[in-house]
């Protein structure tokens, strides 16, 4: 029985390529208990971009900060600020005068009043909500239920073969420090995702990719966004 399998880190109101991924999958294991990550290019953890006049710009969920090597479900919100009105806000004024945003900025609401105290939990909370907008039905599980001993691919291997999968969906970025021995050891075979950014209607001037995804939402709604994604 065949079964696919995508492994990624819980980021924060992720870009439509990682919704596209869920498409094709069986199952999402959320990687939860990996070193968490910031100050980088490749940092997506806690903020996405949004499009305004002035171009891209973060949306940033404020934490706490954490020694180097902390596990990405240790690390913790911090509400000695108000970010969450600072996101809603910004949101807001850039996205006010989108043709969707009454039908959107409510689940945006919603998501920003959910009690949290660790950054985890919140941007589960943002995936969920985006998985139930796209309509994807995948199951999820975290890989810190998973007794693993291992690192790295082997680790990805440890996981994927406790949860009987057949084959493995990976991101392209991946490609360029993947080892293909422990998959092939287990008979597991890698996928790489063949993701073609679409161009749809945006405000603010010339059309700008790899937004948070609810730029694609406030721009075109909950149904046509469904069909975007599914390249229909």
């Amino acid at each position: 029985m065949n079964k696919t399998v995508v492994i990624h880190q819980p980021d924060f109101l992720s870009y439509i390529g990682f919704f596209h991924r869920l498409l094709y999958a069986d199952l999402y294991i959320v990687l939860d208990d990996v070193q968490f990550v910031k100050g980088t290019s490749q940092s997506w953890m806690n903020r996405d971009k949004i499009k305004t006049q002035n171009g891209d710009k973060w949306l940033t969920v404020t934490i706490q900060k954490s020694p180097t090597g902390t596990k990405i479900n240790d690390i913790l919100l911090n509400d000695t600020i108000d970010w969450k009105k600072q996101n809603l806000d910004l949101i807001k004024q850039n996205y006010r005068k989108s043709e969707y945003f009454k039908e959107i900025f409510p689940y945006l609401e919603e998501l920003y009043s959910i009690e949290c105290k660790n950054l985890s939990e919140f941007n589960m909370a943002s995936i969920q909500m985006l998985i139930k907008l796209f309509d994807i039905n995948i199951a999820i599980k975290y890989s810190s239920d998973l007794k693993t001993t291992k690192t790295k691919s082997e680790r990805l291997v440890e996981i994927l073969t406790q949860v009987e999968a057949s084959h493995y969906l990976s991101g392209v970025g991946a490609k360029d420090y993947h080892d293909n021995k422990p998959f092939d050891d287990a008979n597991i075979e890698v996928i790489w995702q063949d993701f073609n950014h679409p161009v749809y209607p945006q405000l603010h001037g010339e059309f700008m990719p790899y937004l948070s995804s609810i730029d694609l939402l406030f721009n075109c709604g909950i149904e046509k966004s469904r069909k975007i994604l599914r390249g229909i």
